[in-house]
């Protein structure tokens, strides 16, 4: 349809949503010291503590490359240590820290919070729908669950001065 209003189409209130939460969650995770691709990182750290650098990049579908920088990162903000492997001596196993779980103990919350606040017009049955058909469409367009892509186009943090 020729000429229609950007509120009408679907494409632009996804990514109008999308950039707005975007913005809130890395405000929030600001002041804990984490990135959004920080949070992703330590989410599946959690799951599976003292994975190889290799297995999170290959997970996260990350260049090992820009894997080592994130982890390097993460490192020095003491959220992560790296140990030896336990079953290959050439790669390193990436632990979880104290701090790292405060940290995303916070961020979590922060997320949920910002969840709430987004969804909030929605009861439970329309939220449960609409992660349903947000499912349905980041299958459809090839997405691998649990793994946002803007992990592939990060760059290295600046350090702060």
């Amino acid at each position: 349809m020729p000429n229609q209003p950007l509120d009408d189409r679907g494409v632009f209130l996804l990514s109008q949503i999308g950039h707005h939460v975007s913005y809130l969650f890395t405000a929030r995770l600001a002041p804990l010291g984490l990135e959004p691709a920080h949070f992703g990182i330590l989410t599946h750290l959690v799951a599976v503590d003292g994975r190889s650098q290799q297995e999170l990049a290959d997970l996260l579908n990350v260049h090992r490359n820009a894997m080592v920088g994130l982890v390097d990162e993460l490192e020095e903000r003491g959220l992560v240590r790296r140990g030896r492997h336990p079953t290959d001596r050439r790669a390193h196993a990436v632990h979880l820290t104290e701090r790292a779980r405060r940290a995303l103990a916070e961020a979590e919350a922060e997320a949920e919070a910002i969840e709430n606040e987004i969804l909030a017009p929605l009861d439970e049955a329309e939220r449960a729908n609409l992660i349903q058909q947000l499912r349905r469409l980041s299958s459809h367009a090839g997405l691998p669950p649990g793994i946002h892509p803007g992990l592939q186009r990060r760059r290295r943090a600046t350090p702060s001065v």
